[in-house]
């Protein structure tokens, strides 16, 4: 798995997040090993991800979230309502250049 997200990775991510559509949806049935397996077929084609949960899942968002992301060694970017967003970088040829993770602001 990749190191933590800083908050400026994060919003950074989120900030090309936000003109994702999701592209796919759990549903009353949670998270099962299909989902995983789709879920992490797209990965190799892109690096972000946007997923949608359903209303007729009962599970919580933030726990998909988590579940997904352990089983597919993402990251959770963020979970705003019923809208996950994971991002797991290309190993080989990474598309998303994070910004550096250690910069610091001059006095």
């Amino acid at each position: 798995m990749t190191s933590k997200l800083t908050s400026r990775q994060r919003a950074f991510l989120k900030s090309i997040a936000v003109d994702l559509k999701p592209i796919f949806q759990i549903g009353k049935d949670s998270v099962t090993p299909e989902n995983v397996a789709v879920i992490e077929e797209a990965f190799h084609k892109r690096e972000l991800i946007k997923i949608s949960v359903l209303k007729n899942c009962a599970e919580d968002p933030m726990n998909i979230a988590e579940m997904i992301a352990e089983r597919t060694r993402s990251q959770v970017v963020q979970v705003i309502g019923k809208k996950i967003v994971l991002y797991r970088p290309d190993k080989e040829q990474p598309k998303i250049i994070l910004p550096a993770a250690n910069v610091r602001r001059e006095k």
